[in-house]
C-alpha cells in the first residue's frame, strides 16, 4: 500500500531550508528527512507542481532537487505513478549483532560490547535467589506448569499498576518468558499474516523481528527531532488503518524520549479513530533517572491497550521473566496463544522476581548506578567527540547520537577492529536510513564506557568517511 506525503506536510518537514542555491538546500533537506526515517521509505512525494506551490519556489528548483535526490539513491521514479522515497542499497537496514551463533567467532578478549543494552545483575539479586530457593520446596508437590503465571507474582504486578493509577486485577496479568516473548504472544493472538502493524522508527530492533515473524506487514511511523510526530502518526493511521500499533512511550528505545500525558491522550484518540489496538512496551518504564514526573500508563488513555513489561532492565537479563497486562476480555485469549510458544515461565525465576519486587532498595540501587554511568558516558562524549549531537535522556539505558557526517554503519565496522561493538542507526530502522545515528548504551561500568569512547574517538579521527565497509560476520542484537 503506497503512502503519500501531502504538499503541506512536506513544507512543514523541510522548514526553512537553505536557499543558496534553493535546489541544493531542498535536496539536502529531503535527503536528511529520508535518511533518518522521518519520510518513510516507499512514501510517494508530492508532484513537482504541488511541491512548487507549497514551498514557494520555482518548478525548476523542485525538478532539479528531485533529480539530484534520485541520482543519490534517495528516491526512485515509478513510471506513471510518481517519485518515491528510497535509500541507497548499501544503507538498507543492517543486521549488526551482539552474539555469534558459533563459539569460534566470539569477539576477542578485551572487546567492549556497546550493542547490548544490559549489564551484570544488580547487587541483591543473589540474595533474592536464596530466599526464593527456601520457598521452592512448597511448590515441588505440584506439576509446576503455570501458563498464566505464579499467582503471587501476578498480584504484585497488578498492584504496581494500581499504584500508577491503572486499575488492574491479577487475572489481567500473564507472566511470560521476557518482554519480547510477550510481544510475540500478542502478535500471534491478535493478528494474522498480512495484517498491518504500525511501529515507531527508530525502534527496538527485536520488536521489528518479532512482529515480522508473526506475519505482520510493518508500517513505520517516524519519530521527530523532539519526540513523537503526532501529525505524522495521525496521517499514517488514517492512510494505512493498521490492526496493531507498537509503541514505547516510556524512555523510548533507542531515543530515550518520554511521551507526556497530553501526547498519550492525543495518540490514544487517533488509535480509537482507526480501531487500532496498541501494544505498549513498558520495558524501560521503571528506569527513571531523574525527578521528572512520570505520566500515567498509556493504557489509562486507551482501555483496549495491551501493555508489556519486564524484570530484566532493573534486575538482570538472566531473569527471563516478563508480563502482559491486558483487558479482561483478552487475557484468556493471550494465555491460549502463549501455550503455542511454551507452557509457562520458570517457576523458580518467578519466585525470584516476586522477591525483588518486594525490595524497593534494589531498584533504587540500579537507578543510582545507571545515573552515574549515563553521566560518565555523556561527559566522555562531550570531551572526546564534541561534534556529536545527543540529548541527555531522563531515563532508559541508551544515548541516541547523531554523527556530524559520515556513516554509522561504516564507523561500526571500523570500531569493531578497535575492540568496540556498536549498533548503528539502520539496525533500529524499519525500512532503512538513520545511518547518521548510533545507539550507545550506558549499562557498562564507567571505566569501560570511558575506554570505549576513547577507542571510538581514535577510529573516528582516522576514518576515511564515505568509503564502503565490509562486514565479515553477523551478530544478534539481544537488548
Amino acid at each position: 500500500m503506497n503512502r503519500t506525503l501531502s504538499p503541506e506536510r512536506l513544507a512543514t518537514l523541510v522548514g526553512a531550508f537553505n536557499r543558496a542555491p534553493a535546489y541544493r538546500g531542498l535536496r539536502q533537506a529531503l535527503q536528511e528527512l529520508i535518511g533518518d526515517g522521518r519520510i518513510p521509505i516507499g512514501t510517494r512525494l508530492p508532484s513537482e507542481r504541488a511541491a512548487t506551490l507549497a514551498l514557494g519556489v520555482s518548478r525548476n528548483t523542485v525538478t532539479r532537487a528531485y533529480a539530484d535526490l534520485i541520482a543519490a539513491g534517495f528516491a526512485t521514479v515509478r513510471q506513471g505513478s510518481g517519485t518515491y522515497a528510497a535509500v541507497p542499497v548499501e544503507r538498507l537496514r543492517a543486521h549488526d549483532h551482539a552474539l555469534h551463533a558459533r563459539a569460534s567467532v566470539y569477539p576477542p578478549a578485551g572487546t567492549i560490547d556497546l550493542i547490548c543494552a544490559a549489564s551484570a545483575a544488580t547487587p541483591g539479586v543473589a540474595a533474592a535467589y536464596e530466599r526464593a530457593l527456601a520457598l521452592l520446596p512448597s511448590y515441588l508437590g505440584s506439576d509446576g506448569y503455570l501458563p498464566s503465571g505464579l499467582p503471587g507474582l501476578q498480584a504484585r504486578i497488578a498492584e504496581s499498576y494500581e499504584r500508577r493509577g491503572l486499575p488492574t486485577r491479577p487475572e489481567q496479568v500473564v507472566i511470560t518468558s521476557g518482554a519480547l516473548a510477550g510481544i510475540a504472544i500478542v502478535a500471534r493472538a491478535l493478528s494474522r499474516p498480512g495484517d498491518r502493524v504500525m511501529l515507531e522508527s527508530p525502534v527496538y530492533s527485536n520488536a521489528i523481528e518479532a512482529l515480522q515473524l508473526g506475519g505482520g506487514r510493518l508500517v513505520s511511523s517516524p519519530l521527530g527531532a523532539a519526540g513523537w510526530d503526532l501529525d505524522g502518526i495521525e496521517a499514517t493511521l488514517q492512510q494505512t488503518a493498521p490492526l496493531l500499533a507498537y509503541l514505547i512511550p516510556d524512555f523510548q528505545n533507542p531515543t530515550g524520549f518520554l511521551m507526556g500525558d497530553a501526547e498519550r491522550a492525543r495518540y490514544a484518540a487517533a488509535l480509537r479513530a482507526t480501531r487500532t489496538t496498541a501494544i505498549v512496551d513498558e520495558t524501560m518504564q521503571a528506569v527513571a533517572l531523574s525527578e521528572v514526573a512520570m505520566p500515567a500508563p498509556f493504557a489509562a488513555h486507551a482501555a483496549d491497550a495491551i501493555t508489556v513489561g519486564s524484570a530484566s532492565k532493573l534486575f538482570w537479563g538472566g531473569l527471563r521473566v516478563g508480563w502482559i497486562r491486558a483487558p479482561h476480555e483478552l487475557a484468556s485469549r493471550l494465555v491460549k496463544a502463549r501455550v503455542q510458544f511454551d507452557l509457562g515461565s520458570s517457576l523458580f525465576d518467578q519466585l525470584v522476581v516476586a522477591e525483588l519486587l518486594d525490595d524497593a532498595a534494589i531498584a533504587d540501587l540500579r537507578r543510582d548506578q545507571l545515573r552515574l554511568r549515563r553521566d560518565a558516558l555523556a561527559q566522555a562524549i562531550r570531551t572526546r567527540l564534541p561534534d556529536w549531537r545527543f540529548r541527555l535522556p531522563e531515563g532508559g539505558l541508551t544515548l541516541w547520537l547523531q554523527l556530524p557526517y559520515g556513516s554509522a554503519t561504516q564507523l561500526a565496522a571500523r570500531a569493531e577492529s578497535a575492540g568496540v561493538l556498536l549498533a548503528p542507526g539502520p539496525v533500529f530502522s524499519v525500512e532503512g536510513g538513520a545511518d547518521q545515528w548510533l545507539r550507545l548504551p550506558y549499562a557498562k561500568p564507567e571505566a569501560q564506557l570511558e575506554q570505549a569512547v576513547e577507542r571510538i574517538a581514535q577510529v573516528w579521527s582516522a576514518q576515511p568517511h564515505g568509503s564502503a565497509a565490509r562486514r565479515d560476520a553477523e551478530r544478534l542484537l539481544i537488548a
